[in-house]
């Protein structure tokens, strides 16, 4: 791949809020995985390469959801009824450092009433959208391979270093 993006240069005043642009350079190498993308700009760095004017760009991003387990009423009400309590018992506490005559009563109003909203909030939310969602998941960005881009100007001993790092990794150095 020899065309290289183009964007203003890093630095520059910008009157408004900074948008999405794409990244610049040329490509000085191409691997399957980020780790892989990641070592290759270690690599770089330990030789003194300016690392600045290098980036590292997802190429076919894709988003993977990864289905964690069933959404259940106990899950739903347990999760629930945790954040509510740890909340209300942080306010209750932060409520009776400021009234120290008031004893264990903001803690125990704190801890109640968090759990108790919370419990509510979290019942009617999961009521509300248990035919649309009944599962847990996470969901990652990734790509199809990492590319690493290189300003022009060390573009070419970009290049260089990490074909010297796939020959050396190749023969198990």
């Amino acid at each position: 791949m020899t065309t290289a993006f183009t964007q203003t240069t890093i630095g520059q005043q910008q009157a408004r809020p900074q948008l999405p642009t794409l990244p610049t350079g040329w490509p000085i190498g191409s691997y399957e995985s980020y780790e892989q993308a990641q070592r290759a700009v270690d690599h770089l760095a330990g030789t003194d390469f300016p690392v600045t004017d290098v980036t590292i760009v997802g190429v076919e991003p894709l988003l993977v959801e990864r289905i964690a387990g069933r959404m259940t009423w106990a899950k739903v009400l347990g999760s629930a009824a945790t954040s509510g309590a740890l909340f209300g018992l942080f306010l209750g506490l932060v409520l009776s450092l400021m009234n120290p005559g008031a004893g264990l009563v903001p803690i125990a109003i704190g801890l109640i009433a968090g759990l108790g909203f919370n419990l509510l909030f979290g019942a009617l939310g999961y009521a509300a959208n248990r035919n649309k969602r009944g599962f847990i998941s996470q969901s990652q960005l990734v790509a199809r391979r990492y590319d690493v881009l290189s300003q022009p100007r060390n573009a070419e001993k970009g290049r260089a270093l990490l074909a010297d790092l796939a020959a050396r990794s190749a023969f198990g150095h």
